[in-house]
């Protein structure tokens, strides 16, 4: 009947490992080294140190200046509002923004292009006739009427605290 073979590792010393990892590093990264140490001795010639140093050792004054700072009104309703644009940019349809975007460049973004002389009042109403124009104002028309309502909404609910 067969033998099993019995099967006999040496004891694996991690530290070892390491060691010999540590000795043969600077022969197969020799370039990234030299590279390193030059980065290190600009960070040191900038001052870069010193700065991270004392930044160290200022955590607690840097975190109660920051802290303070943030718990001011100004710095909660900016956070707040930063929030809500961000809510609103992000609830607008891109190619919508980019019609708009367009359009304000078309329309401003050329001083020159605007003319010296008002347009008369014949021109103005003729431009009425636009479907484009109209269009225009609706949409116009729909926000207003929109912010209004939420005018009021915000309105009531003051008076109802």
């Amino acid at each position: 009947m067969a033998q099993p073979i019995t099967l006999q590792l040496p004891p694996r010393d991690p530290k070892r490992e390491l060691v010999e990892r540590l000795e043969q590093a600077p022969a197969e990264h020799a370039a990234a080294l030299l590279d390193g140490y030059e980065l290190l001795q600009q960070l040191y010639e900038h001052g870069v140190f010193t700065l991270i140093r004392g930044g160290l050792g200022a955590t607690d004054k840097l975190v109660d200046a920051a802290s303070s700072g943030a718990n001011s009104t100004e710095a909660i309703r900016a956070i707040r509002n930063a929030i809500i644009l961000s809510k609103m940019l992000g609830s607008i349809d891109p190619d919508f923004l980019q019609g708009v975007s367009t359009a304000v460049g078309e329309t401003f973004g050329s001083v020159k292009s605007v003319p010296a002389n008002p347009p008369s009042m014949l021109a103005l109403v003729t431009g009425f006739a636009s479907r484009d124009l109209r269009r225009s104002i609706a949409l116009v028309n729909t926000f207003l009427k929109r912010f209004a309502y939420q005018l009021k909404i915000r309105s009531n609910a003051d008076m109802n605290d």
